[in-house]
């Protein structure tokens, strides 16, 4: 009676485990061989947050479905222009090859500006299908950029190639999803580059160090001599001001301090003791007290130079170590 109870049992037992194998199968997305060779990035633009880049990307997968020529999607791409594609459907299996060119708009890190660093971010998708039916693996063959293009006034670090997957909180109208949520499969491209910033630093925050000395040349006028001491004085320091607004307009706006919003700040409040200590200066002269004032000038104008001179050093060696 057991033996003949048992074996109906594992013939459900066997049928149900192939139907499962079967779905599992079934359900198996597709895989796209993906490649990547980056010809040119230029035109970074800081106040617009993008940059333009130029590359050739190579697909192989099965499906003829996919359709890659108008299904491919750059996420963050302000703008794509294919200049060149070809398909290749011998040995059943779909090659292509296409010429991207595309603006793409990404966030700059300005905390260190001009010493910074940025990740140069692309990623590429499948519109139609998700992670479901296509996932991508990354060719990792050869270079993924031609090591004689120079992008001027920068440095790469690094350039990394992987795949990931992208969660987008919504159906994107599919009502048969129990959930708003669907996932999709995403080549990713990271290139990390270092500014070679030392030349555009003195270009950019010399009028700054000149107005600073301009008010520091105030402690070698006599105390007495008002008018050339304030009047150089509040000149520098509308001079630093201008500065800081020059810069700023060339930078995306920014809720955190930079370090241009610190060396500017800085050079502001020096320039005030500056005045300050201009004014003290006067009013010892009024009391008579020529010889102190005169001391007095000396060695405030050497300390606020030390401490100005430090100040300004530390702040750029840890912007270049960040």
């Amino acid at each position: 009676m057991k033996q003949a109870l048992l074996l109906p049992l594992c013939l459900i037992i066997i049928f149900s485990c192939s139907a499962l194998i079967s779905h599992a199968q079934g359900t198996h997305p597709d895989t796209v061989k993906t490649g990547i060779y980056v010809t040119s990035i230029h035109d970074i633009d800081f106040k617009q947050n993008e940059y333009t880049v130029e590359f050739w990307v190579w697909l192989k997968y099965k499906n003829k479905d996919f359709d890659f020529v108008h299904n491919l999607e750059i996420p963050q791409a302000k703008n794509i222009e294919k200049s060149f594609s070809t398909i290749d459907s011998s040995g059943g299996r779909i090659s292509l090859l296409m010429k991207i060119h595309c603006v793409m708009q990404d966030m700059w890190k300005i905390n260190n500006f001009p010493f910074d660093r940025q990740q140069l971010k692309l990623s590429i998708e499948n519109s139609q299908y998700d992670r479901r039916s296509l996932v991508f693996v990354p060719d990792t063959l050869g270079k993924h950029y031609d090591p004689k293009f120079t992008l001027k006034g920068w440095n790469i670090d690094s350039f990394l190639v992987f795949t990931n997957i992208k969660q987008y909180e919504t159906a994107f109208g599919d009502e048969s999803l129990a959930t708003p949520h669907t996932e999709y499969s995403a080549f990713r491209v990271r290139i990390s580059v270092k500014r070679d910033a030392t030349e555009l630093f003195w270009k950019m925050f010399l009028g700054m160090y000149v107005s600073f000395l301009i008010a520091y040349i105030c402690f070698y006028i006599h105390a007495d001599n008002t008018d050339s001491r304030f009047g150089l004085s509040v000149g520098a320091l509308f001079a630093a001001i201008g500065n800081k607004y020059i810069i700023d307009a060339s930078l995306p706006e920014t809720i955190s301090f930079t370090m241009v919003d610190f060396l500017h700040m800085t050079t502001m409040f020096f320039i005030f003791l500056v005045i300050a200590s201009s004014a003290y200066s006067l009013w010892l002269v009024k009391q008579n007290k020529m010889k102190r004032a005169n001391r007095f000038d000396m060695i405030t104008a050497q300390t606020l130079l030390l401490i100005y001179i430090i100040v300004n050093a530390y702040c750029i060696l840890q912007a270049k170590a960040g």
